[in-house]
């Protein structure tokens, strides 16, 4: 891709934030549903126009393989967002800060998601074998989804919490959007740099995005090989997920099976990978599939009801 493509789009993605906490998000508010599926619809509007404009400049098959990336990707992000749920439960984050919160932990993870980009790109560009154990691992990944059960999140125990609380003094506080403040050691004495609890909740946000990428990364280069494919529809998924998380936070748990449809997807673009050498799967039905997949899941969750654990007795 010509080096004025990479400048051009990451230009533009530095305006669209700025626009949105400069302009649109100046001052921290709770962001309602409606607020939220608004924003929805700009990112998923932008991201689509976005593909029409690869189909204009690189052909229909870059753009088939933009919206594949794009959909798988957004469709993993729906595990990242119950954990900020979680976490922002437990530290008693306040609706109007959330959002202020996710936006730094957002622009943080465009720069830690285009590292593992390149070195994602470069290893498959010297080491061809390697997208094998691409393939093993979401195989893997798909089938603990699946069949692991559900993890206990407990942010106490977390190693990021226990780093920052070595390196840097913390206050028990809130201090509205403030992620430091200044606090004195005595009455006119010295004062020192804390961090707030915002901070400790940005830090694992920001980890926990790491970690889902490990498994978003591999499975968008069993759709696309191109890097800046991979990387435009990584930056659209994520500019959306603040979004994506207000509109959701609410209904999370009637999607009861998608979690099931996020695993098939994973299983099946693990597959994709490993037999691409023998029986390469065309983008177009590659789409269809991850599509279809993730929308049944959704149906099904709304037409068949949870399983209601049974009670146990002492």
């Amino acid at each position: 891709m010509p080096t004025s493509w990479w400048i051009a789009f990451n230009a533009l993605v530095l305006f669209l934030l700025a626009l949105d906490l400069g302009v649109f998000n100046r001052k921290a508010h709770a962001v309602s549903v409606r607020e939220a599926l608004g924003w929805s619809a700009v990112w998923i509007s932008l991201a689509i126009g976005f593909g029409l404009w690869i189909g204009q400049a690189m052909g229909r098959q870059a753009m088939f393989e933009f919206y594949a990336g794009y959909l798988v990707e957004q469709a993993l992000s729906v595990d990242n967002l119950f954990v900020f749920i979680l976490i922002f439960g437990y530290f008693r984050v306040p609706p109007e800060l959330q959002h202020r919160v996710l936006f730094w932990g957002i622009l943080g993870a465009l720069g830690m998601r285009g590292a593992m980009i390149g070195a994602g790109a470069l290893l498959l560009a010297q080491f061809h074998w390697i997208i094998y154990l691409f393939g093993a691992f979401l195989l893997y990944t798909g089938f603990k989804m699946a069949f692991g059960g559900d993890s206990e999140i407990e942010p106490e125990q977390n190693p990021v919490i226990r780093v920052v609380r070595r390196f840097l003094p913390l206050t028990t506080q809130l201090h509205g959007e403030r992620f430091f403040v200044r606090e004195s050691l005595s009455p006119g004495g010295a004062v020192r740099l804390v961090a707030t609890p915002l901070f400790v909740v940005l830090a694992l946000v920001e980890t926990t995005d790491v970690v889902f990428a490990l498994d978003s990364i591999p499975a968008i280069f069993g759709v696309t090989r191109n890097p800046f494919l991979v990387y435009t529809s990584n930056v659209f998924a994520i500019l959306g997920l603040r979004s994506l998380y207000f509109v959701l936070a609410g209904v999370m748990g009637k999607f009861h099976l998608l979690k099931y449809g996020l695993a098939v997807v994973l299983a099946f673009v693990g597959l994709k990978m490993l037999i691409s050498e023998v029986r390469p799967i065309a983008i177009g039905p590659s789409l269809g599939i991850v599509a279809g997949v993730l929308v049944g899941s959704v149906l099904l969750s709304l037409v068949i009801p949870p399983r209601v654990k049974a009670p146990t007795g002492d």
